[in-house]
């Protein structure tokens, strides 16, 4: 049974620490392989330190940042630190059912596994809040479809991408994409532009409907910022998405899409938080023409000419003839 590394991004979740953190503490180290927990600060204001030093200070890591930077950097930080042969991140307002690690393995069986995900449910209800998703292409933007799992629950079930709130992936693999894109801070959309990189590398991504936790609803990050920044960081980190995996003329006509309907439309109506959005991306060209140069190097170490369009017809592909349920 490989081992696992758990790392977990806090930031003021002191109560979700007391409301969750026993009932996974269990599960954890129940397992009957070696697991390391590291938990990274994101320079928390609240208890969340003193209580986890008091509770669980010589079983859990502890890595304290001194400025808070948002859920990419702090992940990063414990997926440095991680020795195992497998890295789970979990948030800290996510509790997890019997069972559900026992369901995962199988697929680090594959030598192809990037990571898997289970089935995210509501704290106090069975609605499903995150399953299986596929890409599809409107004009030139790439979204994923809703929601879905497979009636055949032994069929492996792709996903486009990992929720970052539990998702369990190889070691030596993430660490060989360099985790998550820092640029993608505070939060939204790190995890989809990850899980991306893998698939491009020639790696996949997979969805468990039988592993199941439930997930407290926006609980980190609920008066974190107003509603217009959430917007303005959620649309900048699409644009980021699409500049770094489209290329050539697909990129140029995704960019006119993006003028002709969300900024122009958005200076018209004075919701300005697309058009501000776009100008954000746009202050950040270089960086991103520099994040794009680095991943071309890495296709080719890896030998992979993958593509963004190639990645949505190997899903489409891996989901033909399937029973797929839409939720």
């Amino acid at each position: 049974m490989k081992s696992i590394s758990v790392v977990i991004p806090n930031y003021n979740g002191q109560h979700l620490f007391e409301k969750y953190f026993g009932t996974n503490y269990k599960i954890l180290n129940s397992l009957g392989t070696k697991v390391q927990i590291i938990v990274v600060d994101d320079a928390s204001t609240d208890g969340s330190v003193a209580y986890l030093e008091q509770h669980y200070g010589d079983t859990v890591t502890i890595l304290r940042k001194e400025k808070n930077s948002g859920f990419a950097q702090t992940c990063n930080l414990g997926i440095e630190q991680a020795t195992n042969d497998l890295i789970f991140l979990l948030n800290t307002d996510v509790t997890l059912e019997e069972g559900y690690f026992e369901k995962l393995y199988k697929y680090f069986e594959l030598e192809d596994t990037f990571g898997v995900m289970g089935r995210i449910i509501g704290m106090d209800d069975d609605n499903i809040l995150d399953a299986a998703r596929s890409p599809k292409i409107l004009g030139r933007k790439i979204k994923p479809s809703n929601f879905f799992y497979l009636k055949d629950s032994d069929t492996l079930t792709p996903t486009f991408y990992l929720s970052g709130a539990i998702a369990l992936m190889d070691t030596r693999k993430l660490k060989a994409i360099n985790g998550f894109n820092e640029m993608f801070n505070p939060y939204y959309g790190e995890d989809q532009e990850m899980s991306i990189r893998a698939w491009r590398l020639g790696w996949k991504c997979y969805y468990e409907h039988n592993a199941v936790c439930r997930h407290e609803v926006s609980a980190t990050t609920k008066g974190h910022k107003d509603i217009y920044s959430v917007k303005r960081i959620y649309f900048r980190n699409r644009y980021y998405m699409h500049h770094l995996h489209l290329h050539g003329v697909d990129l140029n006509l995704y960019h006119i899409q993006v003028i002709l309907c969300d900024v122009l439309p958005s200076i018209l109506t004075l919701q300005l938080y697309k058009a501000q959005a776009y100008v954000d991306f746009l202050k950040n060209m270089n960086e991103l023409k520099k994040k794009k140069t680095a991943f071309k190097t890495q296709m080719k170490i890896h030998k992979s000419n993958i593509g963004i369009i190639d990645v949505i017809e190997t899903i489409k592909i891996m989901l033909k003839y399937k029973q797929v349920i839409k939720l």
